[in-house]
C-alpha cells in the first residue's frame, strides 16, 4: 500500500483510539462500526450479536460503493441491508485495502 494510504489509515484508526483510547486493529474498527451504526450505544453483545455488528459494519462501509442498501430497521432496531451488486473477486490483501479504504471515507465523513 502506498504511504499517503498508510498515512490516511493511521489517521482514521488514531480518530477512533481516541474515541475509545484502546489500540484498534481492523476487526475492532469495524466493530465500532458496526456499534455506531445500531446506535444503541456500548453494551454487552452476545456473540451472534458480535458478528452481526460486523456484518452491518461491512454493509454500512460498501453502501457507498453501492452494493449494499439500507432497507431499514427490523423492531429491535437493528439494520438490515439488501445487496445491490455482486462484489468483484479480490484477494485478500485487495480484500483489506478496499475495506480500509472504506474506513477512512466513514471517519472523514463523522
Amino acid at each position: 500500500m502506498d504511504e499517503v494510504f498508510e498515512k490516511e489509515w493511521k489517521n482514521a484508526i488514531s480518530k477512533i483510539e481516541q474515541t475509545f483510547g484502546e489500540d484498534v486493529d481492523l476487526q475492532a474498527a469495524l466493530f465500532l462500526i458496526g456499534v455506531n451504526e445500531l446506535g444503541q450505544g456500548r453494551r454487552g453483545f452476545t456473540k451472534d450479536e458480535k458478528v452481526q455488528l460486523l456484518h452491518i459494519a461491512v454493509c454500512k462501509l460498501l453502501s457507498d460503493y453501492g452494493y449494499y442498501e439500507l432497507e431499514g430497521n427490523d423492531k429491535d432496531g437493528w439494520p438490515h441491508y439488501k445487496r445491490n451488486q455482486k462484489l468483484p473477486f479480490l484477494n485478500a490483501e485487495d480484500q483489506e485495502k478496499l475495506i480500509k479504504e472504506a474506513i477512512i471515507n466513514y471517519m472523514e465523513a463523522q
